[in-house]
């Protein structure tokens, strides 16, 4: 028997092979031709529509038989998610793949490293090769859930079941684009510039990030930062690589072309405030038509992307501030420590890339540990964080608002000051002032 790596492959005998996944995974198929697409709702075989022509689902196995497959297929692939809808496949044991001939002899295994954000990870397919089949260990996941499927392959799933259900299938038309977005920049550049703001431009990783959120939106049928799948749409604009500065969304339902979304965007203040912002240079957008409600919802991303020029005047700016802060209550400036920067840096950094907001890291690190691990030695040590706030004016303003934080910024024995932050972490932006004297 062969062990499979990712990207590994392993040729099939004639005849079924059977495809187990034990634990507590549901197991799934997708019927595809060529073109990687199903052609309609008898190609996905799932925990509600156990058979399929060729491909039969008995718990935790299934069975596929290439030879009575439907006229055209030319691959299956299998995925899984977690069986108990409120548990992370990251919570789980990493899912192992066990492949069987027709009597029962061990063929091939595989055993993918252990997901992390995914919901649902792609194990492997089983491929026309010629005149035979093949199977192909793949490993790949989906942050953002059954979504994820619907957007590559076509089909559209219900994210929100009722008590007792876990979803069902329907049809893979449904949950598609209302519009040609080509014409979308016109009419948004045209409402910055009756601001006098620049014109944005086109990101396609922005763009792959807003279909995935907005398919996630569509598939739950409501309006979120954060979908049911627990990602949200800061940390899907990281997902897709695009490192941010700074990044807005506009998150709606209802619009049917761009025309009618920009015109929803400039009804009120926060949301023209938004498309109009001078400082955004990059934009992404999607549209999806879909889910219980069968609204169309929308996701636009406008950002800034993260550059070593652009964090240094961020973190400059923040510094100015709050000396400012610290003059009008006559206080001496702080200066900038770069060892104290650098612990600010990494702390920004961890939290957004392990998921945690707090003073204490999950290591149990404290502030004047991770002050002393960057090499600073001064004697006090303090520490002010935040998120989701999207500019210098605004974290410091609310640091000021918050009686422990201000009192951070106007202790009098601090003398050095460091400023980091990282974007793509659950809540956005994650900022952190790190103090010594």
């Amino acid at each position: 028997m062969s062990e499979l790596v990712p990207g590994g492959n392993v040729p099939l005998p004639d005849g079924p092979v059977s495809v187990r996944v034990p634990g507590g995974f549901d197991v799934t198929a997708l019927i595809t031709d060529e073109g990687g697409k199903v052609r309609g709702d008898d190609d996905f075989v799932f925990y509600n529509q156990l058979e399929a022509p060729g491909v039969r689902l008995r718990g935790d196995t299934l069975t596929v038989e290439p030879a009575r497959l439907r006229p055209g297929a030319a691959r299956v692939t299998v995925a899984v998610s977690a069986s108990d809808p409120g548990t992370a496949l990251s919570a789980l044991p990493s899912p192992t793949l066990h492949v069987t001939d027709a009597s029962g002899r061990a063929l091939t295994r595989f055993a993918p490293s252990r997901p992390g954000q995914e919901t649902v990870l792609l194990l492997a397919e089983l491929y026309r090769r010629g005149e035979g089949w093949k199977l192909r260990a793949l490993g790949q996941g989906y942050a953002d859930g059954l979504a994820g499927l619907a957007r590559d392959f076509g089909v559209e799933v219900d994210d929100a079941p009722s008590p007792g259900d876990r979803g069902t299938a329907a049809s893979p038309a449904a949950l598609a684009p209302p519009a040609d977005l080509d014409g979308f920049l016109d009419p948004v550049n045209s409402a910055r510039a009756q601001a006098g703001s620049p014109a944005v431009r086109a990101d396609p990783r922005l763009a792959s990030a807003a279909r995935a959120h907005a398919a996630a939106m569509a598939a739950a049928g409501t309006l979120s930062v954060e979908t049911r799948d627990g990602v949200s749409v800061h940390q899907r604009v990281v997902s897709a690589r695009f490192a941010y500065l700074t990044v807005g969304e506009h998150l709606v339902s209802g619009p049917r072309t761009p025309t009618e979304f920009v015109a929803y965007c400039l009804r009120t203040e926060r949301t023209r405030r938004t498309l109009q912002d001078a400082a955004f240079t990059h934009a992404g957008w999607a549209c999806v038509t879909g889910g219980p409600s069968g609204d169309t919802y929308w996701t636009a991303l406008w950002a800034v992307p993260l550059t070593p020029d652009g964090l240094a005047r961020t973190t400059a700016e923040v510094v100015d501030l709050t000396n400012r802060e610290r003059a009008g209550a006559g206080l001496p400036a702080l200066a900038v420590d770069s060892r104290l920067a650098l612990a600010a840096q990494a702390h920004s950094a961890d939290m957004v890339a392990r998921d945690f907001y707090s003073h204490t890291d999950p290591d149990g690190g404290k502030p004047w540990d991770r002050a002393a691990a960057a090499g600073a030695t001064r004697r006090t040590v303090g520490e002010n964080i935040a998120c989701g706030q999207r500019s210098p004016a605004d974290v410091v303003e609310g640091w000021m608002n918050s009686p422990g934080h201000r009192a951070n910024i106007l202790r009098s024995d601090f003398t050095h000051i460091g400023i980091g932050l990282a974007g793509g972490g659950r809540a956005g932006t994650y900022w952190t002032q790190v103090f010594g004297g």
